[in-house]
């Protein structure tokens, strides 16, 4: 097929949620705290600490209330990421902190070390016989020990809240997400294999149309193969009217289906259609764009004036738009194993993801001139790694759209002389050359 495809692979790894980490801890230390000190008393009786039983008291009293402790810091820890990176950054932002495993696995650590010293507690001097049992002990004291590892681990995690950890990785996300999702152009092609060279066949009219009803939801992720499957059974084809990251609200029309034999049930639709309560990065490579825009514009407020922060996000911006430049964006179709197109889904085009990258930067960072030279580097940039004319064209355009902007800006003339120059690093390295070189390359001289 000449068609651009996207294939999704349909094993979904399933991962527990987050907020059931700690459960699986205190589960796992109350079981051992009820069959272990057993085990030891019935077939280990000989192997005991030489500490006194006071001693012995006192220590896993300190362990276990201490741990109660340790665990109200760790809460205040992550109160404080999440207030600093909604109100830093951005609100969208805070579910990559609020949801780091790392700190659900040392609240886990802390439960289990709690509760596993209150269980050595019960078995000290068990039915007056004035010993401490050894291995309890000692599995106490381990727990101790990784309990303040993962303190520590928890503590350096703190590092992650500065900006530039933050964009990256946010890009980071974004990058999987565009290795995942598109495949490459071929090296030495000029053009990307679109769907203009084999058009969408008439569908006819709906057979069925699939509306949505409940609370609004987001679209998280389409299980592709499962919708194809579907479609081929009832001989149909599957338009989906809504994108993944679209938010869908009560009848919302979600999905209509052509040319099916028979019915196909709506459960079974529904099913592969991922709703969340908000965006996720699965398959959206718009959100991470979406995500370092909001930072920059945020930077750029007022407020804040910080536009070296919008210059750093506009860096990971740019690489994602040469990634993105590179791959087959028109992958909104699906087919069988013959070839019959079974499905069609918006995905965004070229435009789209320039006028997300830029619109709004460009209009609040419009008053800055360190800004206005960072968003030419990248265009210029850009338009130079794109082998796809049509692309380049696109970019060429938003740059004239850019030098209009700047034409009939506030600034004076040594100001729009200074802002007519590229400069990766907004304001620091000046280059003196045309603004972009021609859609047929032309030698540029300087």
């Amino acid at each position: 097929m000449k068609t651009s495809t996207i294939i999704v692979s349909g094993g979904i790894v399933r991962r527990i949620p987050v907020w059931l980490i700690p459960m699986v801890y205190v589960v796992a230390s109350a079981i051992a705290g009820l069959v272990l000190p057993r085990i030891e008393s019935a077939y280990f009786p000989e192997y005991v600490h030489d500490m006194s039983v006071g001693s012995a008291t006192a220590f896993f009293s300190s362990v276990s209330s201490g741990m109660m402790a340790l665990t109200g810091i760790v809460f205040a820890i992550a109160f404080v990421a999440v207030q600093f990176s909604a109100l830093a950054y951005s609100p969208r932002v805070v579910v990559m902190f609020a949801s780091d495993p790392m700190l659900f696995h040392a609240l886990g650590i802390f439960f289990a070390t709690f509760t596993y010293s209150l269980a050595a507690l019960i078995w000290t001097d068990r039915s007056g016989s004035g010993t401490v049992p050894l291995f309890s002990t000692v599995v106490v004291l381990c727990l101790v020990i990784v309990s303040m590892v993962a303190f520590a681990a928890l503590v350096r995690n703190l590092n992650n809240l500065q900006i530039h950890h933050v964009l990256k990785v946010t890009g980071d996300r974004g990058r999987a997400t565009i290795r995942g999702m598109f495949a490459r152009i071929p090296d030495g092609t000029g053009a990307p294999q679109h769907a203009a060279a084999d058009p969408t066949p008439d569908l006819g009219p709906a057979t069925q149309t699939l509306t949505y009803s409940g609370e609004p939801r987001v679209i998280a992720r389409l299980d592709i193969p499962t919708l194809v499957r579907l479609a081929e059974a009832a001989n149909a084809t599957l338009v989906i009217d809504c994108g993944v990251g679209e938010t869908l609200v009560e009848d919302t029309v979600l999905m209509h289906v052509h040319g099916a034999s028979q019915a196909i049930p709506e459960a079974s639709l529904m099913r592969a259609v991922h709703l969340a309560n908000a965006r996720t990065f699965e398959q959206d490579p718009k959100y991470a764009i979406r995500l370092l825009v909001d930072i920059a514009i945020k930077a750029l407020s007022p407020a804040i004036n910080d536009p070296t922060t919008a210059v750093q996000a506009l860096d990971q911006i740019e690489d994602l738009l040469r990634r993105l430049g590179r791959r087959e964006l028109d992958a909104g179709r699906a087919f069988d194993a013959s070839g019959t197109l079974r499905l069609t889904f918006p995905v965004p085009t070229w435009g789209d993801y320039l006028a997300l990258s830029f619109d709004e930067i460009r209009l609040y960072g419009g008053s800055s001139v360190q800004v206005i030279r960072r968003l030419r580097a990248v265009l210029v940039g850009l338009a130079d790694s794109l082998a796809v004319d049509e692309r380049r064209i696109e970019v060429q355009r938003y740059l004239d759209h850019l030098n209009l902007g700047i034409g009939r800006s506030l600034f004076d003339d040594l100001d729009q002389a200074a802002a007519l120059q590229e400069d990766r690093q907004g304001l620091g390295l000046s280059r003196k050359r045309q603004a972009l070189r021609s859609v047929r390359r032309e030698p540029v001289q300087v």
